[in-house]
């Protein structure tokens, strides 16, 4: 192949279709848990993170909610994968060995925010949220309160219903009862057989499983490793547990100009995708972790 910046284009128009392609086939999870809030800046503070507050009667003057508990910001990270092509496979007309690449470009893309979102779980019980606990603690503070959100327990029914009880039974600030609901346990591959008999198998040794239907089992291959510890989630609220946060879309990149010192020293042209964005925690309300540890 003659190598000029047409042909270079058409290679670019190829490999982008490509990508396109490949990342629009993927079908990530982490939407599923984690609210995708937009980004103007290099950081964004979630000032208004910290209590929840209710309804009330209006008596007399409003009574203005303090919003402002916290200072909890989730600061932008720049993420990249690049690949080479040598500039003789092009001259060769061997093109076709890289589309996998691109293709594999697409794909990373597409799921790296689940890779994101996943860790912040298996890292819940030691990295902190808004209140200055880790996100899955025993010691966060409701008022005068001291509330847990951690657990234990390795995953059986007995504490699937404890789990379930401490998150419907949490109040706010001032006692009024917060009427959370959780409705997704998420759990490692290793899990997934005791999540589904916890949640949809109709009977379990012959008696009528009540808990069936309460919520819905997430098996998320990204918490490979993390094989004891499960996680119940209120994700029906509009902020869910986990944070997104985009400030851009990934996009396909390429570098191939005859000028590009990767061109000019290596006879390699560069193709790859980037994006900016980040992950963090919402409310710990609205999730309960056990690291699985021990016994019931």
């Amino acid at each position: 192949m003659l190598i000029n910046p047409q042909s270079l284009r058409g290679i670019y128009v190829a490999f982008n279709t490509l990508f396109n392609k490949a990342f629009q086939e993927q079908k990530p999870i982490y939407e599923q848990i984690a609210t995708v809030t937009p980004s103007t800046t290099d950081t964004e503070t979630y000032a208004w993170l910290g209590d929840i507050p209710g309804m009330r009667e209006w008596i007399g003057d409003r009574e203005i909610q303090n919003l402002s508990a916290a200072d909890y910001s989730i600061k932008n990270k720049d993420f990249e994968l690049t690949v080479g092509v040598p500039r003789n496979a092009i001259e060769d007309d061997k093109l076709g060995v890289y589309n996998p690449s691109v293709q594999m470009l697409g794909q990373s893309a597409a799921m790296h925010p689940d890779k994101l979102v996943f860790a912040l779980l298996g890292n819940g019980f030691e990295e902190k949220c808004y209140d200055g606990q880790p996100f899955f603690s025993a010691s966060h503070k409701v008022g005068k309160k001291t509330v847990s959100n951690k657990g234990t327990a390795k995953l059986t029914m007995t504490a699937y219903i404890a789990a379930r009880a401490a998150i419907m039974s949490l109040t706010n600030s001032k006692g009024e009862p917060l009427g959370l609901i959780p409705d997704t346990l998420v759990v490692p591959p290793a899990l997934e057989a005791a999540a589904r008999d916890i949640l949809i198998a109709d009977q379990i040794n012959g008696t009528k499983n009540t808990m069936a239907g309460t919520a819905k089992p997430l098996v998320a291959p990204r918490l490979a490793g993390h094989d004891t510890a499960w996680y119940l989630l209120c994700t029906s609220m509009p902020l869910k547990p986990l944070i997104y946060q985009r400030r851009t879309a990934a996009k396909f990149v390429a570098l191939t100009a005859e000028t590009d010192m990767n061109v000019f020293m290596q006879k390699k042209f560069l193709y790859g995708v980037d994006y900016r964005g980040n992950t963090g925690y919402g409310f710990w309300q609205m999730a309960y972790g056990s690291d699985g540890t021990t016994a019931e």
